[in-house]
């Protein structure tokens, strides 16, 4: 699903997963994905998962959106500062919910493969009980495409998520209470 070149195959969907004291450069991409495989029970079927969702183009994967518990991501939570700054709000409220990677397998972007994750993941979030639904997309257009794996303000705001905060000039807060 994330291939072997580009961001998906060196993140492995673990920027936001980091604790306090981990550096993203301080474990090999293996590790990372095996991290990942924990943490979406993959290979275990009967396990489950609230670690995220993959869209498919009938039997093939083409696309990933990481959405859990905001508490699950201890970076997200502990390290980065962007989602917080003029928020006053319990940082590990289980009842919230975070959407901090959407990724579309290269050759199937543009054709609404995130709005579709975007959207089940509010809906992945409702029937998992949460009371709220966050993304932390980018608001400017002229960036890399690595820094697209959050996600785009359009995107969200396709599913139903309206900014909260603008912490900076790069980052918005979209928020969707349910």
């Amino acid at each position: 699903m994330f291939g072997d070149r580009g961001p998906g195959p060196r993140c492995w969907c673990q920027r936001y997963r980091l604790g306090p004291g981990e550096s993203f450069g301080s474990f090999p991409a293996e590790e990372r994905a095996a991290r990942l495989r924990d943490q979406t029970s993959c290979g275990d079927p009967g396990a489950g998962t609230t670690s995220g969702l993959v869209a498919y183009d009938v039997a093939e994967p083409v696309g990933w959106c990481a959405v859990a518990p905001r508490s699950s991501y201890d970076g997200l939570v502990r390290v980065f500062r962007v989602p917080w700054e003029g928020r006053d709000e319990d940082r590990e409220d289980d009842s919230v919910w975070a959407v901090t990677c959407l990724f579309v397998r290269s050759g199937r972007r543009r054709r609404e493969v995130s709005r579709a994750l975007a959207a089940a993941a509010v809906e992945h979030a409702r029937a998992g009980g949460a009371r709220a639904i966050e993304a932390y997309p980018l608001t400017r257009t002229d960036v890399i495409s690595e820094e697209l794996h959050v996600g785009t303000v359009a995107t969200f705001a396709a599913a139903g998520l309206a900014e909260v905060a603008r912490p900076g000039s790069r980052r918005a807060v979209m928020r969707l209470d349910l």
